[in-house]
């Protein structure tokens, strides 16, 4: 006959009920980089593979097109580090020096300072400061998604190695002919006295008006056109809406010019036909 003795009983601990990522991730995150997983080093017996992130720029942190951005570029260089590639991520913030200038002098302003109160120097200590906070912080903010950066090779787009590589790389481009400097249309900003992308235009649309030009030739010859006389030059093609005929003729005289300009249109429009003058 045999004798059971009842084991003490032991409560299981408690989960809790909401998840609390930073008592877990953080420290594991840490161990993972402090043991050197996302380090890459040139292996010639191994395939490379490179991914140079898209550098976010510094002026402010991240949003969720970067967080799912960074996602993908993850999922892909994990995969590879999987397949046995030499996998890398080269992470980076980009400097972004236009809308950086604005937040900073946004920022003096606040102060009741300007970038003439302070000076050249004195300006760009700010705006280093400035890379330290912003760029800083969407370092960590990148850590904090999991990204599997090799952060040992971390870049910054101002920084004096990349500064010199594209210098570099742009004068051997001019100089072999592969590049060069022409006259474009640009976006000009008053303010900043500098030229800015399309990306940081704000268009605005506004109601504009339809002028009727009358050019002393043989008859009255209106010529409607959505831009002011000032703008208008006689051309071989006459375009207009179907709903407006237009006449052209041979020559006209134009009083602005001071002269007869000769015209090659030999059709009159009327509508959505056209017949020989």
């Amino acid at each position: 006959m045999f004798a059971f003795r009842p084991e003490r009983s032991t409560r299981m601990k408690e989960l809790e009920k909401i998840y609390d990522p930073s008592s877990v991730e953080d420290k594991h995150y840490k161990k993972w980089v402090d043991a050197g997983y996302f380090h890459a080093e040139r292996d010639p017996d191994k395939r490379p593979y490179t991914i140079v992130m898209p550098p976010p720029n510094i002026t402010g942190q991240l949003h969720m097109g970067h967080a799912m951005d960074e996602t993908w570029q993850d999922i892909l260089i994990r995969y590879k580090r999987m397949q046995g590639y030499a996998a890398l991520w080269v992470p980076g913030t980009d400097h972004a020096s236009i809308a950086t200038e604005a937040k900073i002098v946004a920022k003096m302003k606040e102060e009741g300072l300007t970038k003439q109160d302070l000076g050249r120097d004195r300006f760009l200590e700010r705006a280093w400061d400035w890379k330290k906070q912003y760029g800083g912080r969407i370092v960590e903010q990148l850590k904090k998604l999991g990204c599997s950066c090799d952060w040992q090779r971390e870049r910054f787009t101002m920084d004096e190695g990349c500064s010199k590589a594209v210098l570099k790389v742009f004068k051997k481009l001019y100089d072999d002919g592969l590049i060069y400097r022409g006259e474009r249309i640009i976006n000009w900003c008053p303010h900043c006295k500098t030229s800015i992308s399309d990306a940081e235009v704000e268009y605005e649309e506004q109601d504009g008006f339809f002028w009727h030009l009358k050019y002393p030739v043989a008859w009255s010859l209106p010529l409607p056109a959505p831009r002011p006389c000032w703008e208008i030059r006689p051309s071989p093609c006459t375009r207009t809406t179907n709903a407006t005929p237009i006449c052209t003729a041979k020559r006209l005289f134009c009083r602005w010019w001071g002269r007869r300009s000769p015209l090659s249109a030999t059709r009159m429009w009327t509508g959505n036909s056209a017949r020989a003058w």
